[in-house]
């Protein structure tokens, strides 16, 4: 390690669909966050550790910031943003580079800079491959740079890979002078359960359309590592109502077969083991303004 060498963490924030999750997967070289064109698909935050020579960034994807939250759901995602704000030494905002400033940075902005007190913001103007011509995103550049609110701009494509690296250098400048807090091989500090459930809900992000995804819920009931064979998973899907509950499941539970082929082919991918991923759905009235049961799903409320 270098004698320079830094740790801290930093908070990526941004509106649903900036490309959060994308640019914490393409900065770890590995996929950790789970990714649908749906928004409001990441919903608890999701610490990936980047570690080199020179620095290790512990990185906190929070939720997508959104307007006016309409459940204790909600209100539990945007609370996930401000104590991920509170525990970060830099914050990164991404906003997209095709949208105004107006439409790409979330609507409450002030509230969240307030949060951020005298920590330094760098702006991640993402998504830039979408245009051919660079010098075209220079106008949107110079409307973030009167704001006078960020320590640094970057344009940058998770997708292309473009100023990747440069972006893990303008991190380093805001992290304070501190050794390494995890192992250097050491990707994110969530187990492989908590990941086991994220996918299984982006498989069911990509398998149903409108309530369904953003009405449910996923819990690990039982995780279990055999010696031989197929390690086994046993998942609840929990919904709000009995129709999604049917929707869900499917005639003579084909739609229900499907999502787990989906998932198990996720979750084996990720663990690089077989499973044999067991889902049951059940129905929780309106879990999504319970207090109680949302602080029993892990959300801080």
């Amino acid at each position: 390690m270098s004698n320079n060498f830094k740790s801290g963490y930093c908070a990526i924030a941004g509106i649903p669909n900036a490309g959060k999750s994308t640019l914490l997967n393409a900065l770890l070289g590995t996929k950790l966050s789970i990714i649908s064109a749906k928004p409001q698909t990441t919903r608890k935050r999701v610490l990936g550790i980047y570690s080199s020579e020179s620095e290790q960034i512990i990185f906190l994807d929070t939720p997508g910031i959104m307007p006016r939250p309409t459940t204790l759901h909600h209100k539990a995602l945007l609370s996930e943003v401000s104590h991920s704000f509170d525990d970060a030494d830099v914050i990164l905002v991404l906003a997209e580079a095709t949208l105004s400033p107006e439409r790409a940075l979330p609507k409450e902005w002030k509230k969240y800079t307030e949060i951020a007190g005298k920590k330094p913001i760098v702006l991640g103007l993402s998504k830039v491959d979408l245009f051919k011509d660079k010098k075209k995103i220079l106008p949107t550049l110079a409307q973030y740079g009167e704001m006078n609110i960020f320590s640094d701009i970057i344009p940058i494509s998770s997708k292309k890979k473009y100023n990747i690296t440069q972006l893990v250098e303008v991190l380093h400048k805001y992290l304070p002078s501190d050794k390494a807090f995890y192992d250097t091989d050491q990707l994110s500090d969530q187990n492989e359960r908590f990941f086991a459930s994220e996918l299984i809900r982006e498989a069911i992000f990509h398998e149903f359309r409108e309530e369904i995804p953003y009405s449910t819920e996923v819990v690990i009931m039982d995780y279990s590592e055999r010696e031989e064979g197929k390690w086994f998973i046993s998942a609840d899907i929990l919904v709000e109502r009995d129709s999604q509950k049917s929707i869900l499941i499917g005639k003579g539970g084909e739609t229900l077969k499907n999502l787990g082929a989906r998932a198990r082919k996720g979750i084996e991918q990720f663990i690089e083991h077989p499973v044999y991923l067991e889902l049951h759905v059940k129905a929780k009235s309106d879990w999504r303004n319970d207090k109680n049961a949302l602080r029993d799903f892990g959300y801080q409320m």
